[in-house]
Formats: C-alpha cells, sequence, structure tokens
C-alpha cells in the first residue's frame, strides 16, 4: 500500500470538488447528489455489529447509506463522510446477492437493490484512500464551523 499515492489521491479529490463555504455534511450531501443527479438517503442500521460501520447502496432511483449507531454524532459523521469518498473516488460497488440485500431491506424486492459498498478489508488500497479523503471533509467541515462559531457537525439537517 503506497500512502502518499493514497493521500495525493484524496487531496486532488476533495480539490475537484470546489466545495463553497461553509462546508457541512449537509452542504456534501447536496453537493454530490447534483453532481450524480440522484438523491442520497442517510439512516441508522438497526441492529448493527461491529463488523459493519457504513454501507453504501446504490438503489435504481438513489444512493442510500447506512451507518452503525455510533457513540457520537463525530463518528456518525466520519461513517457518512467515508460513503461520501467512496462515491466521490468513484470506487466500484460489489454487486449483492438477494439474499444480503434481504439482511437490510426485508420488505423490498432484492432485485431493485442494485450494487453496494462496504467495508470489510481496512488497510486495502480503497478504504485507505477513502479514509484519507473523509478526514479531509472532516477538517474542512471543522474550519467552516470555526469561521462560522458553528455547532460541530451541522448534524440537524441530515440526522434530524
Amino acid at each position: 500500500m503506497d500512502y502518499d499515492a493514497a493521500r495525493s489521491r484524496a487531496r486532488e479529490a476533495e480539490a475537484s470538488l470546489s466545495l463553497t463555504e461553509p462546508v457541512s455534511l449537509a452542504s456534501i450531501q447536496a453537493h454530490l447528489e447534483r453532481q450524480r443527479s440522484r438523491k442520497i438517503v442517510i439512516n441508522p442500521i438497526e441492529g448493527a455489529t461491529d463488523k459493519v460501520c457504513g454501507l453504501w447502496f446504490g438503489l435504481d432511483h438513489m444512493d442510500l447509506i447506512l451507518h452503525a449507531r455510533g457513540a457520537s454524532e463525530v463518528h456518525r459523521q466520519q461513517i457518512v463522510l467515508h460513503e461520501f469518498a467512496h462515491m466521490i473516488l468513484r470506487h466500484e460497488q460489489e454487486i449483492l446477492s438477494a439474499e444480503y440485500a434481504g439482511t437490510f431491506f426485508p420488505d423490498l424486492d432484492p432485485e431493485r437493490v442494485v450494487k453496494a459498498l462496504r467495508r470489510s478489508d481496512f488497510l486495502n488500497e480503497f478504504e485507505v484512500t477513502a479514509e484519507l479523503l473523509a478526514d479531509r471533509l472532516a477538517a474542512r467541515i471543522r474550519l467552516s464551523q470555526d469561521r462560522a462559531g458553528g455547532q460541530p457537525g451541522n448534524f440537524g439537517p441530515v440526522f434530524g
């Protein structure tokens, strides 16, 4: 794993977003929705285990990010930013089996669930680069709040 290359890719990906101030989780989400021409829905995973932090599902009409109920809002923000980073970096998603899709969507026709990207190996190139980009985005959010004197995370619009 070439960490310098991963840091460089994360830096370039952040710069390519051309985010306008103030930056918040909600503003990044809105930016990605415009860029991808798809709604992004963010929800907690009920009964998540420590093996699943976040999941990104590409459904036929939207992107769905599921996050573990973290111990803090900052933890949830980092999980969501990590999944946003996979979108920004254009990491391919794994095709889901109908059985796996049914685990998370028991009331949804598994054929409607197209793809998913989930963390399984924290040290592979995709995961490291996504986490580095998530860290950069989190730093932008903190810097924006420091300038504006706002609340950490700006979670209200996203988490209610």
